[in-house]
C-alpha cells in the first residue's frame, strides 16, 4: 500500500517562495529537496516514514494542470483516494494558519480544479496552508507575489506543526491528521 503526498507549485525559479508554492516548499521542508526523478509530469520519490511507504509528486505541469499529473501517479500505482494528500494554498485562511478537508469543493483554486476533474472526485485530503488575501492587489499577482521575510519566518515556524500532521497521515489516517491540524 503506497501513501500518495502531493506539494501544489509552480515548476521554475521564478516562482520559489511565492504564495502559490507553498505545497513544493512544505514538501522540500518535510521530504527534503534532492533525489526527485522526473516521472508523471512532475518530480518524484518513495521514501519510507515509519513502516509506510510514501510516494512524493511535485506536479511540474503548472497549478492550472496539476491533475494531469497526479491522475498519472494514481492509476500507476493504484493509490487509493484516501491515501491521497495534496498539500496547497488557501486565500480563505489566515496567514499562519492550516486545516484539512476532504470532500470538498475546489474553492476556486484552480489546481484543486484540475486535480477534481482528473480524478472524477472530491473525494481526498487537501491539507490547505493559509496564505490571507491582500484586497489590495489581484488574486494572480498575490498568489504569484513572493513571500515577505516575516510570513517566510512563521511558516518555518510552523514547519513543526505541519511536518507533524504529514507524519499523522502518513501512519495513522487522515482523520488522526484532520484532527491535529484542526483542533488548534
Amino acid at each position: 500500500m503506497l501513501k500518495l503526498i502531493v506539494g501544489l507549485g509552480n515548476p521554475g525559479k521564478e516562482y520559489e517562495n511565492t504564495r502559490h508554492n507553498v505545497g513544493f516548499m512544505v514538501i522540500d521542508s518535510f521530504f527534503g529537496e534532492n533525489d526527485f526523478q522526473k516521472k508523471f509530469d512532475g518530480l518524484v520519490k518513495i521514501v519510507s516514514i515509519g513502516k509506510e511507504k510514501v510516494l512524493v509528486l511535485k506536479p511540474q505541469t503548472f497549478m492550472n494542470l496539476s491533475g494531469n499529473s497526479i491522475i498519472k501517479a494514481v492509476k500507476y500505482y493504484d493509490i487509493a483516494l484516501d491515501d491521497l494528500l495534496v498539500i496547497q494554498d488557501d486565500m480563505d485562511l489566515d496567514f499562519g494558519t492550516f486545516k484539512i478537508k476532504k470532500n470538498s469543493s475546489s474553492g476556486g483554486h484552480n489546481g484543486i480544479k484540475s486535480i477534481i476533474g482528473a480524478l472524477g472526485s472530491e473525494s481526498f485530503a487537501r491539507l490547505k496552508i493559509g496564505i490571507s488575501h491582500d484586497i489590495h492587489h489581484d488574486t494572480i499577482h498575490y498568489v504569484l507575489g513572493k513571500f515577505s521575510k516575516s510570513e517566510l519566518q512563521l511558516l518555518e515556524k510552523n514547519m513543526v506543526e505541519l511536518h507533524k500532521i504529514i507524519e499523522t497521515f502518513i501512519n495513522k489516517s487522515v482523520d488522526a491528521a484532520m484532527q491535529l491540524a484542526n483542533s488548534r
